[in-house]
């Protein structure tokens, strides 16, 4: 078990007379740190203090704390040792402070993972009253699980959640019904994640200690339900992954401020169980979540389906990556009216598109946002999927800042059929700021006993494709491409990936090295 330390530095120092002056202590922690309750341990800080050490104190949070030893006035550099001994389960603190002969001072906060007696619980029925999932344990799903309405289910940092394996209608997964609100607050430090049974992880690990990041379908995944618009045969209607006999299932409403809580550093892994055919659970499910929900730094791995789908509502979802997922990286549907800002897409070898955008499908119109994305695809010659987009179904929406690269020499970017065609003529497609990198991928390739011209230029990467029987439309002429879609070699536009930095298996992994 491990949990990565978190160095919280400041110091003091200044040139006035009088006051201290010079260069102020450096101090650095372990990088991983566990603990059981009841058992002190040592805790070792290497120091740097070129104005000579002259003093140190240690305080202990969720646990007691020696007074630090191992350093003598004037030494400048060596070890101080504190020991700590954790009083509770979850996370504790032990906060150093080192002073130097010229009064600087430094301050670092180590942070420890202290495991209780109990850590493991079985979740075995539906959430009915107000609880909360503790940090240092893990919470085993064993069917689906749902957060009925009215009641508040809050994750703290570095839970870990797991799914039974189940399929059809048994499939686990944890659904937050309308009216519900779920709290998972993780950090970077300790982010929360879901997972299946099958995954050895333990609370304050990120990567893996037995399986593949492209492993999928071992459990459901997580479902969030509000009364915010949805455009559908009816206000209200059942999300695709739930029984229609669960009507906790429903999503859909009237209020598009309406609040299903606060979901931050989570990580939700190997997902996407079937409940029928060609029915699957993407990994994070949002139907009809209004804009008082607040989503944002959320890692999606190794989904059989869709990596994120959100199905109407109004939602905004910041800091997002999708890694291996089985169909779909980033799925919009039912007149989604929100903003996906800062998004990382890595395709797997299962992939479909990148982006598969659709648009209303009943009365309500309605536009989203894609802005500052990068996405990375299958490599030259994996020519099944791996496409960049396919905008289809009446799709409505701006894709604003998005850098492609690593994509096959047949990827394309679809303007699906007439309908679709005719909304970019009509402006409610506004593509901008697209760049893409293909010099990667040789001029041309060999298929079908023919010799075929790569996806060098933008007119072969922005297509206009048109369904059977259908006259294409020639869009372009009629409406340019914008100036700011181009072929690239080092992208000006993307996402910022030090949002995924520290806390993300991708980032562990060096998936995210090549992004810039």
């Amino acid at each position: 078990m491990t949990l990565a330390v978190v160095l919280v530095a400041s110091s003091c120092g200044d040139d006035e007379p009088g006051g201290p002056d010079g260069t102020p202590p450096t101090v650095t922690v372990p990088t991983d740190v566990t603990a059981t309750v009841g058992t002190p341990i040592t805790i070792t800080f290497n120091v740097n203090i070129p104005e000579g050490y002259f003093d140190s104190s240690a305080q202990g949070l969720g646990g007691s704390a020696t007074q630090p030893t191992g350093m003598t006035t004037g030494d400048t550099s060596g070890t101080l040792s504190v020991d700590y001994t954790p009083t509770q389960g979850g996370i504790g603190e032990v906060v150093l402070t080192v002073v130097d002969s010229n009064s600087n001072s430094s301050e670092v906060t180590a942070r420890i993972l202290s495991q209780g007696a109990q850590t493991e619980f079985t979740i075995e029925g539906n959430i009915t009253a107000d609880a909360t999932w503790e940090t240092g344990n893990t919470y085993i799903l064993t069917n689906r699980i749902t957060v009925v309405s009215g009641v508040t289910l809050t994750i703290e940092e570095g839970v870990v959640v797991k799914g039974q394996v189940g399929s059809g209608a048994n499939a686990t997964a944890l659904l937050i019904a309308r009216g519900a609100t779920l709290n998972a607050e993780g950090t970077a430090s300790a982010p929360i994640i879901f997972t299946t049974i099958a995954d050895n992880i333990e609370p304050g690990q990120i990567v893996s200690p037995n399986l593949e990041p492209n492993i999928s379908g071992l459990w459901g995944g997580l479902i969030i339900l509000g009364y915010a618009p949805i455009s559908a045969d009816a206000e209200a209607v059942q999300i695709e992954g739930i029984p229609p006999s669960d009507n906790n299932g429903l999503y859909g409403g009237t209020d598009p401020e309406d609040n299903s809580g606060t979901i931050r550093y989570i990580s939700i892994r190997h997902g996407g169980a079937n409940i029928g055919e060609g029915n699957e659970i993407n990994g994070l499910t949002l139907g009809g979540v209004g804009s008082g929900t607040t989503i944002e730094y959320v890692e999606i791995i190794g989904n059989q389906d869709d990596g994120i789908e959100p199905f109407g509502g109004t939602v905004d979802v910041t800091n997002l990556l999708v890694w291996n997922a089985g169909d779909d990286s980033f799925d919009c549907d039912q007149a989604y009216t929100g903003t996906i800002d800062n998004f990382i897409g890595i395709l797997g070898s299962d992939s479909d598109h990148a982006l598969e955008l659709d648009g209303p499908e009943g009365s309500l119109d309605g536009a989203y946002t894609l802005i500052n994305g990068s996405i990375k695809g299958k490599g030259a010659g994996n020519r099944t999927g791996g496409e960049y987009a396919d905008l289809r179904s009446n799709a409505q929406c701006n894709l604003e800042n998005i850098y492609f690269f690593n994509f096959s020499e047949t990827s394309d970017f679809e303007l699906d059929n007439n309908g679709v065609a005719n909304n970019y003529s009509q402006e409610l497609i506004n593509l901008t700021g697209l760049q893409f990198n293909v010099s990667h991928l040789p001029a041309t390739y060999e298929a079908d006993g023919e010799t075929k011209d790569s996806n060098l230029t933008i007119p072969r990467i922005v297509l206009e494709k048109t369904g059977d029987g259908e006259t294409i439309m020639d869009v372009f002429t009629g409406r340019p491409l914008n100036a700011s879609i181009e072929v690239v070699t080092t992208p000006t536009v993307g996402a910022d990936k030090s949002a995924f930095a520290s806390w993300t298996w991708a980032d562990a992994a060096g998936e995210l090295d090549d992004f810039n």
